[in-house]
């Protein structure tokens, strides 16, 4: 049977600065989904178009929301860096907290806070591009895995580019 976890809680943080916590700022946290890039083939003699899935993903954009004007990540913005978006989740048949993590190395490149007013606490959005690693573990078990600077895709444990890596010889 299939696990039921509820996501508890969340937090983003620097990997080199893990005391850089902003669970009590943060609102939201988007950890990106994994979209494979596809190819289309509609051949000229055949009977239907197919969008072959291809062994890449498209670039990830993962986000957060804070509550109020989050001042520390203005440090080292426009540049990568590694962070930890974490999350608690509850798995509901064991009754027990387990840990969510994604690690993603990227930028922030934009910063947008809301439209507000001074009586609602100003929200504010940091968004990554540039992201070159990304990997999702949950309750231990790491689910996927992707580096561009290490051409490593893997999903449930399965390396999606080693037969690339050794058909290029590299």
């Amino acid at each position: 049977m299939n696990k039921l976890y509820l996501l508890t809680a969340v937090d983003a943080r620097r990997v080199d600065e893990p005391n850089d916590s902003r669970a009590n700022l943060i609102s939201k946290l988007t950890i990106p989904g994994l979209t494979f890039v596809t190819a289309s083939h509609s051949p000229g003699g055949g009977v239907m178009g197919v969008d072959f899935t291809m062994p890449r993903i498209e670039a990830p954009e993962p986000a957060f929301g804070s509550k109020g004007v989050d001042t520390s990540v203005f440090k080292g913005m426009g540049a990568r860096s590694r962070w930890v978006f974490a999350g608690s989740y509850r798995d509901k048949m064991k009754k027990r907290d387990v840990p969510g993590r994604a690690i993603i190395e990227g930028a922030i490149s934009a910063w947008e806070p809301d439209e507000s007013d001074p009586s609602d606490f100003q929200g504010c959005n940091h968004v990554f591009k540039e992201v070159v690693h990304y990997e999702f573990h949950l309750d231990g078990k790491e689910l996927f895995y992707v580096d561009f600077w290490e051409r490593v895709l893997r999903v449930d444990g399965k390396d999606l580019w080693e037969s690339t890596r050794n058909a290029l010889g590299a």
